[in-house]
């Protein structure tokens, strides 16, 4: 995806969410396609709506007027958006999966704010508590993903090295993306795989090397209905359930505590400044070290031992990159 566009669907996203009333179509069209015919924005605009929802975003029509309703208005209501305190249907899955990549992916973190202060500059009225609704604790470090995601928004089929776990062969693969998505602590990427001419699912950290476009934007399509969290629940492999447990401070690691197995109050921590929960998971812990550094002092691993160990090991490894960085400096 180009970065103009890329910066366009985000400002999109953004300006919709934070505005607590309908936006007209005009506002848009002043604001984030400036200077482009009647035909033009018609046509962008309609292609930048279809692709927010394809990912799950809750894009609401409705009346600027009480009494007349010839002019249409649009919003993203945070109440739709948010994650709610029940399990996630595949819908809710990927509205949350688009707000984890926006908001957590260092490389659209910028553009997150940057959307903000263009929107700010030109006059839009924002309410940045909406950006609040989901807790930035998902990390997307493979370097393929930016590649993935990209094609996927592009529909650009890509080629690929790929080594399949418990081989040392490195495979090319053609694939027309269809999704990324996250399952079991790993990213995926779900797409058509045209050497085979099914549905595959490859997992990120396998992808050996650079993905590289195969083919012109726009050559294909994504089948209708096609639910890409569940593709790859279905085609991935099950996780392997283990116990962890932790010391989570009280008011602290809503996410953590809304998938747990077990939750005990009020026991002792490691600090007194307040008081401390001991929260049960069962659960693939792939991925769990992310998310405990996320909650940064206010989450403790206590088992199993190689959590904790993985845990400490990178505390350690950021200490020493900051304390090299303080001699250099």
């Amino acid at each position: 995806m180009s970065v103009r566009k890329s910066e366009r669907l985000l400002n999109l996203l953004i300006m919709l969410l934070v505005q607590r009333h309908f936006v007209p179509k005009e506002r848009i069209r002043s604001i984030l396609y400036p200077g482009s015919s009647s035909e033009a924005f018609e046509k962008m605009f309609e292609r930048d709506k279809d692709e927010l929802r394809s990912l799950g975003v809750p894009i609401e029509v409705g009346s600027m007027d009480t009494y007349f309703d010839d002019e249409p208005g649009y919003r993203i209501r945070p109440d739709e958006f948010a994650l709610p305190d029940i399990d996630l249907t595949p819908d809710e899955a990927s509205v949350v999966g688009l707000a984890t990549r926006v908001w957590q992916h260092a490389k659209l973190a910028d553009a997150t704010t940057e959307a903000v202060r263009k929107l700010r500059a030109l006059g839009a009225p924002v309410d940045v508590t909406a950006l609040d609704i989901v807790e930035p604790r998902l990390s997307a470090e493979e370097p393929s993903f930016d590649a993935f995601w990209e094609a996927t928004a592009e529909r650009t089929p890509v080629v690929f090295g790929y080594r399949r776990p418990g081989q040392d062969e490195v495979t090319t693969r053609h694939l027309q993306p269809w999704g990324v998505t996250r399952y079991s602590g790993r990213w995926y990427v779900v797409g058509l795989d045209t050497d085979r001419g099914e549905e595959r699912v490859f997992r990120l950290s396998r992808v050996e090397g650079e993905a590289r476009p195969d083919g012109p934007a726009g050559s294909y399509d994504v089948p209708a209905g096609t639910d890409v969290s569940a593709v790859a629940r279905r085609l991935a492999p099950a996780p392997v359930v283990q116990r962890a447990v932790l010391l989570v401070r009280r008011g602290a690691g809503h996410q953590l505590r809304r998938g747990a197995a077990g939750v005990e109050t009020d026991v002792v921590g490691p600090d007194d400044h307040t008081t401390w929960d001991r929260v049960v998971l069962e659960r693939d812990t792939l991925g769990l070290a992310d998310e405990v550094l996320g909650h940064g002092a206010d989450v403790c691993v206590e088992e199993p031992l190689e959590l904790r160990a993985q845990v400490v090991e990178r505390l350690r490894a950021g200490l020493d990159r900051a304390s090299t960085a303080g001699g250099v400096a």
